[in-house]
């Protein structure tokens, strides 16, 4: 960790932090909510250890990144993030170096989705995890969809609101609510209910999972606290506005080599249709190139984190071909 080098880059009009290590083929690893470069580490070293170029920025609303305000979600659309990470990997890939190899979760991994649509000239190979492929459905909006589906209490629902979520978010705690996130392991739908959160008090004792120690925590805590979570939150807030704006892309498929990881236990997977999106050739149909499906057992959302070791020769194994 002590290795890892830190630098600001400017990038499509705000100031970029980004953390790297490790000479050779450029690896892009874009975090999700409530992440930063942080949930990265395990990879960033393994990967500078074989011969690879580990590049993992905060993503603009989070951590040390600056130059957006928080208080226009608008300004959070993928294609203004997929902007930041092209201009990103022009500056961070070596001399001739083209294409990079591109590893997402969570809100990275439909970041990276993205950035395959939009730029496929500059990706050599996708690792995404957690988030399927959503493809675009003309017909209904991505918020009106969830909302019937779940209801009012479904945490993107309850993220809409600017200001709500985070005034209850400071009730609770900084330190909780990320706790409660990260630890997080049903596998079903989130809900928020107002006032409730996920149902424990803030006076319970915290119990950290074994793979999130105190000082990963503290970590964590320190730059939200510093931020708060509105840039995080932004993401959730402009689904409808992505929507709108790329009804070119509806029907598009993403036509770069994937391979993707998802625990068994994470909500995503247990989501509405995913498995049959997954074993019923949806999922193939829309990622034509897609090489490998691994779900592994046991184990939750915050994969790379939970099981570092078996995700980082996932993501070698794979990128090692390309």
């Amino acid at each position: 960790m002590d290795k890892i080098q830190h630098k600001m880059v400017p990038v499509n009009g705000i100031d970029m932090h980004v953390a790297e290590l490790g000479k050779g083929p450029t690896v892009l690893l874009i975090h999700g909510f409530p992440e930063l470069w942080y949930a990265w580490r395990h990879q960033i070293v393994f990967l500078a250890t074989q011969g690879y170029h580990a590049v993992a920025p905060d993503l603009r609303g989070y951590g040390d990144t600056t130059g957006v305000a928080t208080s226009d979600a608008t300004k959070f659309t993928t294609l203004q993030v997929v902007g930041d990470l092209v201009a990103l990997i022009d500056v961070v890939a070596a001399p001739g170096e083209e294409k990079v190899f591109v590893v997402g979760h969570d809100w990275g991994a439909i970041i990276t989705w993205a950035l395959c649509l939009y730029r496929p000239d500059k990706v050599k190979a996708l690792v995404n995890m957690s988030v399927l492929f959503t493809p675009r459905n003309p017909k209904f909006k991505p918020l009106d969809a969830l909302r019937a589906l779940y209801g009012n209490d479904y945490y993107v629902i309850r993220f809409q609101e600017p200001g709500e979520i985070e005034g209850e978010f400071a009730v609770w705690g900084t330190e909780r609510v990320l706790y409660d996130m990260l630890s997080y392991r049903t596998p079903g739908p989130v809900f928020l209910p107002k006032g409730i959160g996920f149902g424990n008090s803030p006076n319970d004792p915290i119990v950290l999972p074994s793979w999130l120690t105190k000082e990963d925590l503290a970590y964590y805590t320190s730059k939200f606290e510093k931020t708060g979570f509105t840039g995080g939150l932004n993401y959730y807030r402009a689904l409808n506005t992505n929507w709108e704006l790329t009804a070119p892309w509806t029907g598009a498929k993403v036509k770069v080599p994937v391979k993707f990881i998802v625990g068994d236990l994470d909500l995503t997977y247990n989501a509405f249709g995913a498995k049959d999106y997954i074993e019923k050739g949806g999922f193939k149909k829309d990622v034509p190139l897609l090489e490998d499906v691994v779900i592994l057992k046991g184990v939750g959302h915050f994969l790379q984190e939970e099981k570092p070791d078996e995700i980082n020769h996932h993501i070698l194994n794979f990128i090692k071909q390309f």
